[in-house]
């Protein structure tokens, strides 16, 4: 995700994608605990792709 995308998207369609992003690190900490988790690089993509809709939406929402 780049933040010029997210730009672009509403303030609703970044808070699904939010609620999507924080079920795929929920799923990929379990994974991990397991032992199942092969690309432990994902897990950290997707902590700063939350940090990206949440900031983008920090902004859209008037600081």
């Amino acid at each position: 995700m780049k933040a010029s995308e997210l730009r672009e998207k509403s303030v609703e369609a970044l808070q699904q994608d939010l609620e999507s992003l924080f079920e795929t690190q929920f799923k990929q900490r379990m994974k991990q605990a397991s032992g199942q988790l092969s690309k432990t690089h994902e897990i950290g993509a997707v902590r700063r792709d939350i940090a990206r809709v949440k900031t983008i939406l920090r902004e859209k929402q008037g600081k």
